[in-house]
């Protein structure tokens, strides 16, 4: 495939590079700063510098992509609009270009659908309070996104780790995994780069979590 991946210095984001790159798909990294970037030198990938935040100047970067990935994610416990703003920029840009196939991550801290009674009805309302402003802007990209016409999968994971990759993933279309509450960045990025080729997966959020 070609893919473009933002948010790709992140954690999750490095891993969909190194992942994407190990398959043999041809990767393009939206950056704004190269320097953090872990992956360099690989012949299949292509560093593009941009702002996510200016659809003009990636409309290039996503044109001609089987798949664009989003990593994007807030920083800290402050309020936040990278995801809701930078989300909508990708949109924008995947319109202009004619690019269809959008994967984004989310989380399933803030949503309770298929959770326990314990974990729907009394940890999540204290989670929700601490991480308000980071879920508040991811929920603000959900709806951006699922308002679209674009062939989007939203993922949502929980608490994640950087432990390596296991292979083992859970997950529940429209709700959430009960009883696995971590994933590793290594397993979500996998579940990723495999959920951009799944057409069936077109439409619907995900909940994934440690299988």
């Amino acid at each position: 495939m070609k893919l473009t991946v933002f948010g790709a210095t992140g954690g999750t984001g490095t891993e969909v590079v190194k992942q994407g790159l190990r398959a043999g798909h041809q990767v393009t990294a939206v950056v704004r700063d190269p320097a953090r970037l872990a992956v360099a030198g690989h012949e299949l990938l292509d560093v593009v510098t941009a702002d996510v935040l200016d659809p003009a100047s990636i409309i290039e970067v996503v044109a001609g992509r089987d798949a664009v990935i989003s990593a994007l994610g807030p920083r800290g416990r402050g309020p936040s609009v990278i995801c809701r703003d930078g989300t909508r920029g990708i949109m924008a840009a995947m319109a202009a270009a004619g690019t269809r196939r959008l994967v984004v991550v989310s989380n399933s801290g803030m949503h309770t659908e298929g959770d326990s009674f314990f974990v729907g009805r009394m940890f999540k309302p204290v989670l929700i309070r601490i991480l308000r402003d980071g879920y508040a802007d991811m929920a603000a990209m959900e709806e951006l996104v699922r308002a679209s016409d674009l062939d989007w999968t939203i993922v949502r994971p929980p608490k994640l780790n950087d432990r390596p990759r296991t292979g083992r993933v859970a997950s529940r279309v429209g709700a959430n995994v009960r009883g696995s509450f971590n994933i590793g960045r290594a397993d979500l990025a996998g579940y990723l780069l495999s959920a951009a080729a799944d057409g069936s997966l077109a439409g619907v959020p995900v909940s994934v979590a440690k299988g």
